[in-house]
């Protein structure tokens, strides 16, 4: 008799893991240009679905909290993930 984790239907879903677009890893393994902890000065181009700004630096995206479209501001990164940023407002640019 096999428990509910044996038989390969576990955690590993087999077909690359979960991973979609064949399994490449190219994306996953550039450097990211933003780090936590430092700031960068942005402008905020849109809005997303949870009302926070949408910035980008070198086309990486950055979510930015309470930001507004067509603001220019210093942000401070507080996350990073493998496909955006989270960032809050530092101070506005001047």
């Amino acid at each position: 008799m096999m428990s509910n984790n044996e038989g390969g239907f576990g955690q590993s879903r087999g077909y690359g893991g979960g991973r979609r677009f064949g399994g490449s890893r190219q994306f996953d393994d550039r450097p990211k240009p933003v780090e936590v902890g430092k700031e960068y000065d942005v402008s905020i181009t849109e809005i997303s679905r949870k009302g926070d700004g949408i910035a980008r630096v070198e086309g990486f995206v950055v979510f930015v909290k309470n930001g507004k479209t067509g603001q220019n501001a210093k942000v401070k990164i507080i996350e990073v993930s493998q496909r955006f940023a989270t960032a809050e407002i530092v101070e506005p640019a001047s």
